[in-house]
């Protein structure tokens, strides 16, 4: 996939993974590719690791189930980063 795929992608898994994210998370939309294009690494490389499977095709189902599934567990890590402390 080229540049342009990564950030479609990246918006894309990132803004379904702040769909299925309870609670407000903060950032906008830049954030949300940004977060959304790392998680889709991550889950690329998680992928191909542990299932080698990998983020091959921008049409595949295991793609967009590993970015999407990146794309959470960086959602997660940054909230936890990012909390404010009470």
């Amino acid at each position: 996939m080229g540049i342009i795929g990564w950030i479609i992608l990246g918006l894309i898994a990132g803004a379904i993974a702040k769909a299925i994210m309870p609670g407000k998370q903060g950032g906008g939309w830049i954030t949300t590719i940004l977060l959304g294009v790392v998680g889709a690494v991550l889950g690329g490389w998680i992928g191909s690791a542990l299932f080698k499977v990998g983020i091959n095709e921008f049409w595949s189902l295991s793609t967009w189930l590993l970015a999407i599934g990146g794309a959470l567990l960086v959602l997660i890590i940054w909230g936890l980063v990012t909390r404010k402390r009470a």
